[in-house]
């Protein structure tokens, strides 16, 4: 097949990829989902790259990056800025190639993502915690690169990082003697879709790239509909894998050839997919990874009777989010609603609220006086738990005919912020 001259990666270059790779990596499985398979109507398999060595796909983008260096470039030593998986990657090939590594990192982030990067790099890398956001980490990264001439280890921006993701696309078709007509993975940055993208177009052209973003940090989405690579304001970091708010320059040119669709996922929806992993096939995806399952429902009738493929791109969830995780997922199902109740001034007002306003098996599990110095007056901050979602129409007339007066919270997105 003749190759284009435009900016971008190729098969050879993929194919170099693996054999730098092929002792390093796992080669994850493609699995089967029979769950997926049966309420779909079509054959999913997830490729489970939330198996990889750091749990994480970013391994293969790092390792090709940093194994392609110069002699003298790894005497010198790489640097990177990353608050998860390509910290962990980066640090794994510092300690696989004997290579000094710095990986500054936000001072937000938690500690046992610290500790897993400093796990798999000591004694080579040096963890530096600084500033509040990637972007400050990053700011001192590149400050360090000029100062010390290190290697900057970039996350996507970058062909041979690009090269390395790629090489996820070529174990799927070397795993399925079928033909695919979708595969579905996340994009943050985008080194990963234009990797498995670039492999696909050449060897396998009819199947379907289907990018997912989180609804909260659409960036390519937005950049690919202005035509060029476009800075977000604002972003949502809950989906922190995928959460970027500029994706690569490299990474957009190639998208545009290579991207057949994008799709954006709330990010209550990805929670929702990231326990049903869990309840149903005992499979731990942190959010990014469960974007690609959580895109499916937006597709169910154009991949009915087909074979698709999501890549489940990690599996780095803090134990301690599932209580936000379950929370999220509550209120994008309309289970959990929240509201700002002003108690009408007459005696038995709450005893009044809980046999008449709540139904019989509603719960309140948050109640909250909002002047903690005049209960009897104050308004009150107040979680309600559905059974079912169509419980809400009767709990909402029921306020109204008894004449409580109220705010509802899960409407106001500055209200529900600050507040909960």
């Amino acid at each position: 097949m003749e190759e284009t001259k435009a900016q971008g990666v190729y098969v050879k270059d993929i194919l170099l990829a693996h054999q730098a790779l092929k002792d390093v990596v796992v080669k994850t499985p493609l699995q089967r989902d029979n769950i997926l398979s049966d309420k779909y109507g079509a054959n999913v398999y997830l490729k489970r790259e939330d198996l990889q060595v750091v749990r994480s796909f970013k391994l293969r983008g790092a390792y090709n990056l940093m194994q392609g260096l110069g002699e003298q470039e790894l005497q010198k030593g790489v640097v990177c800025a990353s608050a998860g998986n390509h910290a962990q990657g980066v640090a794994y090939s510092c300690k696989a190639l004997g290579v000094r590594g710095k990986i500054y990192m936000p001072s937000t982030t938690p500690r046992q993502k610290v500790s897993r990067v400093e796990f798999f790099g000591e004694p080579f890398v040096e963890v530096i915690l600084t500033g509040d956001t990637f972007d400050d980490a990053f700011k001192e990264a590149m400050i360090c690169c000029e100062k010390e001439e290190m290697s900057f280890i970039h996350p996507f921006d970058d062909t041979r990082t690009i090269a390395g993701q790629g090489t996820v696309g070529m174990e799927i078709l070397e795993d399925i003697d079928v033909p695919i007509s979708h595969v579905f993975m996340s994009i943050g940055g985008g080194g990963l879709i234009s990797g498995v993208g670039s492999y696909f177009k050449e060897i396998s052209p009819s199947t379907k790239m289907i990018g997912v973003e989180p609804a909260g940090a659409p960036g390519m989405k937005t950049s690919l509909a202005a035509g060029k690579v476009t800075t977000l304001g604002k972003i949502d970091k809950f989906v922190d894998g995928a959460a970027v708010k500029k994706v690569g320059e490299t990474t957009f040119e190639i998208a545009k050839r290579v991207v057949d669709d994008i799709t954006l996922i709330d990010e209550g929806r990805v929670c929702a997919a990231m326990l049903n992993l869990y309840n149903e096939n005992a499979i731990v995806a942190e959010p990014a990874g469960a974007l690609s399952i959580a895109a499916l429902d937006e597709y169910k009738e154009e991949i009915k009777g087909k074979n698709v493929v999501c890549v489940v791109s990690g599996g780095n969830n803090d134990i301690d989010r599932m209580q936000e995780v379950k929370e999220r997922s509550m209120i994008y199902q309309g289970l959990k609603h929240y509201f700002i109740v002003n108690f009408p001034q007459r005696a038995g007002a709450l005893r009044e609220f809980l046999i008449d306003v709540l139904g019989p098996s509603d719960d309140i599990t948050r109640f909250e006086y909002t002047k903690k110095n005049n209960r009897d007056k104050g308004p009150v901050l107040c979680g309600i738990e559905l059974q079912h979602q169509e419980d809400y129409h009767s709990l909402i007339d029921r306020m109204d005919k008894k004449g409580f007066a109220y705010i509802e919270i899960n409407k106001d997105e500055d209200l529900f912020n600050l507040l909960i």
